[in-house]
């Protein structure tokens, strides 16, 4: 483990941040690449050292945090920002080390309530965990 690679993110986050979507501190923190194809949001980054757990895995946490980011990061496009209302996450496999893609689309986009999923795969393209969670818009 580089021992002062986690110092470096935070300090690389927190100096090159600003609070807006794609930009805010937590994205800047876990090297997040967001991008928009299509109806979709694509989450992409690699995992440094310091956000595994003892057993030498990627944190579930981190895993759930990407694809919550996702899904709200395409709510806001598409109709502004939103709040999570439920999420429910589901772990396939290990992620130990290697560039993952996280993908977030709608299952149903309501007015006021909506349904997104997000799948996020490894550098082989196997999907490693999905979930799927209710939105509320936070609209006037």
């Amino acid at each position: 483990m580089d021992e002062g690679a986690a110092r470096r993110a935070f300090e690389n986050a927190l100096a090159t941040y600003r609070q807006d979507f794609g930009t805010f501190f937590l994205a800047r923190l876990l090297g997040l690449e967001i991008t928009y194809p299509g109806e979709t949001c694509v989450v992409t980054f690699e995992p440094a050292d310091f956000l595994f757990n003892p057993q030498g895995t990627l944190h579930g946490g981190v895993i759930a945090a990407v694809m919550d980011i996702s899904m709200g990061h395409l709510l806001n496009r598409a109709s502004g920002p939103g709040t999570t209302l439920e999420m429910k996450t589901q772990y396939l496999a290990a992620v130990r080390a290697g560039r993952l893609t996280c993908t977030g689309r709608f299952l149903r986009q309501g007015k006021g309530v909506s349904s997104l999923v997000s799948e996020m795969v490894d550098a082989d393209g196997e999907l490693v965990a999905y979930a799927t969670a209710t939105w509320r818009s936070q609209r006037p």
